[in-house]
């Protein structure tokens, strides 16, 4: 069997965690895709697969083989683009990650002006709060927000925020302000659910020395929008980022609280697998964000 093709149909069973979703990617059958993988494995003398009747996931030695293929095959279809007129204008379908809140806030409202200057991209847009692995779930890219951790992964910044603590002005005549940090304590808040037992926010002292601050409230939820509506209802303090709950504190919906206090390095990234030849319709999409939400974005016109 080729080779390149038994890789090609590896990748995608890999991406799709199913042989008849890739045998239909690929326009194939089932039972060739089956066989292309089993010569695959013969020829490497590695399982790449865990195989049970309701779940098929890699092996140790199958995820390492498939970000190295994938990255082949990317610069093969790269290199073939280079030579051919797809090179001149973005196609084809791209598969992008993005956080709930930030997605459905602005990565949504400018999807219909991206596609109307590209319309041979189809758009996937997948929106989820937890980490996603680009490669392994076969994202052309993914929208991270925050400080970006150690990844064989490209980043490029598209823009910036910070974070807000805030209260309604109903909320803050009843219970009054905090002062410092400290302060928070004495306050329901409205946390963000994490692993953590004990929930904490982080400022920054005037010395630039860090300055977390254990919380306790009413309400936890692993949703941004959840927790704005609760402190727009007057439940408590909340401490979200600017592109939620800016357009909020300019209206005068809620207040901006202890801004001295807060950390000022965040920043929103497009990060996406290492190819020496970005695919056209990839840069594109990270041109266009990087355009629409750089310099000083408008939830952040505040002040």
């Amino acid at each position: 069997m080729d080779r390149l093709a038994n890789m090609e149909a590896f990748v995608r069973v890999a991406e799709t965690k199913s042989f008849s979703e890739a045998a239909r990617r690929l326009r194939s059958s089932k039972s060739l895709i089956s066989r292309q993988v089993a010569a695959l494995e013969a020829e490497l003398g590695v399982r790449l697969f865990h195989r049970t009747t309701r779940s098929l996931s890699l092996t140790e030695e199958g995820r390492g083989y498939h970000e190295q293929v994938a990255r082949i095959l990317s610069e093969i279809e790269e290199a073939n683009l280079s030579v051919s007129k797809s090179q001149e204008a973005p196609r084809g379908r791209l598969r992008v990650s993005a956080p709930m809140s930030f997605g459905i806030l602005h990565i949504g409202p400018a999807i219909r002006d991206f596609l109307a200057q590209y319309p041979e991209v189809e758009l996937n847009l997948a929106l989820n709060d937890r980490y996603v692995d680009v490669i392994d779930e076969g994202f052309d890219l993914a929208i991270r927000v925050g400080r970006l951790s150690d990844s064989s992964l490209i980043s490029r910044k598209l823009g910036q925020y910070r974070m807000m603590l805030c209260a309604s002005p109903a909320y803050l005549k009843e219970h009054g302000t905090p002062t410092d940090p400290d302060d928070i304590k004495r306050h329901p808040c409205l946390c963000y659910s994490t692993n953590s037992l004990v929930p904490e926010w982080h400022f920054v002292r005037p010395d630039g020395k860090p300055w977390p601050v254990q919380i306790k409230g009413p309400l936890h939820s692993n949703n941004g929008d959840v927790l704005r509506a609760a402190a727009l209802q007057g439940l408590g303090l909340v401490y979200l980022p600017s592109f939620i709950v800016g357009p909020d504190v300019q209206a005068s919906a809620l207040v901006s609280l202890l801004s001295d206090f807060v950390p000022t390095d965040t920043a929103i990234y497009a990060v996406y697998p290492h190819s020496r030849h970005l695919s056209p319709k990839v840069r594109a999409l990270i041109d266009f964000l990087a355009g629409r939400f750089g310099a000083r974005p408008h939830w952040d016109l505040v002040e």
